[in-house]
C-alpha cells in the first residue's frame, strides 16, 4: 500500500511539507542565509509544496528568508504562517486581539514579499480574547483576499469547535509523533469529523526518532531541547532507549527512523499531513524520499507497543510553556 497526495485548505499537496523554523531558530545552529536559501530551493526541487513558517521564528528572520529566497516562485508552493506570539524587546506575550492580528499580517506580507498567505494560523490561544472574535477578524481577512484560509495551533477540541462555528477552520496544527500522543485524546477525531486537515509538527520527536540521535549535553546555546523535560536526566536515558529500539525497527524494514516516524504519523488518518524541519540537505531529501510509503498494520502495532503515552518519560514542555498550551493533556497516572 502507498499513500497519495492529500488536501489542505482545498489544495492538493504532498503529505510531507517543510517546517522552516529550523532555518532560523530552536534546533542546533541555524544555517547562514545563503545556505538557508539553497535549502529552500532544494526543497521545491525535491517536491515539497507546502512550506510552514511563523513570525516568531527568528523574530521575522524566517519569513524574510523565505521572501528573499523564493521571490518569483510563489506559485510553486502552499504557504502557511502564524501570528499570536508577540515579542517586544525581552517581553513575550500571546496576543490575538483583532488589531494585533491585522498589524502582524501586514508585516508578514511585506517580509514574505507576497500579497496573500494561503493559510494563516493563530499560533496560540489568547485566553483574554474570545476565540470567536479572533477568528472573526481572520474571516474578514479571508474576504479581503489577504489570507486564503484560517488555521489554529496547539488548541483543544472545544476551541476548534467554537472557532469552526464562527468560520470554517482549514487546519489544526499540533505536535504529533509516536512520542507525543495528545492529539489522540480528542483533536484528531474532531478534525476528521469537521473536515479539518491535521498538521503534525515535530513528527520525528524533535530529532529523537532519527538515525543520528542528538546529545542534549552538547547541543549549542539557543537550542530549546535541553530545557524540555524529555531531554533531561533519567527521562532522557529512558527515551533514548526507546528511540534506539525504534531505529532498529526501521532498519529491519529497510527505511530510516525518520521515514518510519513520518509513515506512522500519516498512517493515523487520511486527513493528516506532516511538516518535519531540518537545516541539512541530506535530511531534507531523506524526509520526502519515501513520502508514499505506508507501513503495514503489523509494523504500526509494533511501534505503538514500543512507544506510547505510558512508555515515554516526561512532559513535552516545562510548566511555564505548558501554561500557554490549550491542547488536551492526559490525566495523571
Amino acid at each position: 500500500m502507498t499513500f497519495t497526495r492529500r488536501t489542505i485548505a482545498g489544495r492538493e499537496t504532498n503529505p510531507i511539507g517543510f517546517g522552516c523554523m529550523t532555518l532560523s531558530w530552536a534546533y542546533g545552529t541555524p544555517p547562514s542565509d545563503e545556505d538557508g536559501a539553497r535549502l529552500l530551493d532544494a526543497a521545491l526541487d525535491l517536491g515539497y509544496d507546502h512550506l510552514d513558517t511563523a513570525r516568531i521564528y527568528g523574530l521575522g528572520h524566517n519569513e524574510t528568508l523565505i521572501g528573499n529566497a523564493l521571490a518569483g516562485k510563489r506559485n510553486r508552493f502552499f504557504l502557511a504562517s502564524k501570528t499570536g506570539i508577540i515579542v517586544d524587546g525581552k517581553a513575550r506575550r500571546i496576543d490575538c486581539k483583532p488589531e494585533t492580528i491585522r498589524t502582524a499580517l501586514e508585516t508578514s506580507l511585506q517580509l514574505l514579499k507576497t500579497d496573500h498567505i494561503d493559510l494563516y494560523y493563530l499560533h496560540r490561544r489568547d485566553f483574554t480574547v474570545p476565540i470567536e472574535e479572533s477568528v472573526g477578524t481572520l474571516a474578514d481577512l479571508v474576504r479581503e483576499g489577504k489570507i486564503g484560509s484560517i488555521g489554529l495551533s496547539e488548541m483543544s477540541s472545544e476551541t476548534v469547535r467554537r472557532a469552526h462555528a464562527e468560520h470554517p477552520i482549514a487546519a489544526l496544527q499540533t505536535e504529533y509523533s509516536p512520542m507525543t500522543r495528545n492529539p489522540e485524546i480528542a483533536v484528531l477525531e474532531t478534525c476528521r469529523e469537521l473536515g479539518i486537515t491535521f498538521v503534525a509538527f515535530s513528527p520525528v520527536g524533535r530529532g529523537l526518532l532519527v538515525d543520528e540521535r542528538p546529545d542534549p549535553a552538547v547541543m549549542p546555546k539557543g537550542d530549546i531541547r535541553p530545557g524540555m523535560p524529555r531531554f533531561q536526566g533519567e527521562n532522557w536515558t529512558r527515551n533514548l532507549a526507546l528511540a534506539e529500539n525504534f531505529a532498529a525497527l526501521a532498519a529491519r524494514e529497510g527505511v530510516t527512523a525518520a521515514q518510519l516516524a513520518l509513515g506512522w504519523v500519516l498512517s493515523r488518518g487520511e486527513h493528516i499531513v506532516a511538516i518535519p524541519g531540518t537545516a541539512r540537505q541530506d535530511h531534507l531529501a531523506e524526509n520526502i524520499a519515501r513520502w508514499d510509503w505506508e507501513p503495514s498494520a503489523a509494523l504500526v502495532a509494533e511501534v505503538d507497543a514500543l512507544i506510547n503515552h505510558q512508555t515515554v518519560a516526561g512532559h513535552r514542555y516545562g510548566p511555564a510553556m505548558q501554561a500557554t498550551i490549550d491542547t488536551e493533556e492526559f490525566e495523571a497516572a
